[in-house]
């Protein structure tokens, strides 16, 4: 019998699911934040399970609509490969490509604060998986989750685990 993980570079190199919060996904694709770098490139290699609910991508889809995120990407536009930025279109096609849909979880016994954060809480608990979130109130919950087998980390958090990550070069 496998021992569970019992810290979030173990669940890591076991090789846990993730589930990645909207505005993380946001950093991944459309911002192109340096400090999601390596886990972009292993979920686009297929080295990483990213699991996602329809809600989720229901939300991804609002978000990318809101006026601040558009006048971001005006913003960003030169910064982007070709000079121009993703279209909502191409975030949703990433975000299909590299997710694996599944049903909502039942309520893990952690209330969020936040409820807009509580499907990414109990997906992750559900799973034992890694929840990666910049959401205060989530990341208060991060010991909690432990205990219940799953993790939350930042974009600053996966400095540290790197070297868990698989390498896709």
């Amino acid at each position: 019998m496998t021992t569970a993980p019992n810290d979030i570079a173990q669940a890591v190199a076991h090789g846990r699911p993730w589930v990645i919060d909207t505005n993380c996904v946001l950093d991944l694709r459309l911002f192109n934040d340096p400090r999601t770098t390596r886990l972009r490139d292993a979920l686009e290699a297929g080295h990483l399970r990213w699991l996602a609910t329809p809600a989720m991508a229901a939300e991804l889809e609002r978000v990318l609509t809101y006026p601040a995120v558009q006048r971001a990407w005006q913003r960003l536009g030169a910064l982007q490969p070709g000079g121009k930025p993703d279209a909502p279109a191409s975030v949703m096609r990433w975000f299909y490509a590299h997710t694996q849909l599944c049903d909502s979880a039942p309520f893990s016994g952690l209330r969020c604060q936040d409820r807009d954060d509580q499907g990414f809480i109990d997906l992750a608990v559900a799973h034992g998986a890694i929840l990666l979130s910049k959401d205060r109130l989530v990341l208060r919950l991060g010991r909690r989750m432990q205990a219940l087998g799953a993790w939350a980390t930042t974009p600053d958090g996966l400095d540290g685990l790197t070297d868990c990550l698989p390498r896709t070069t």
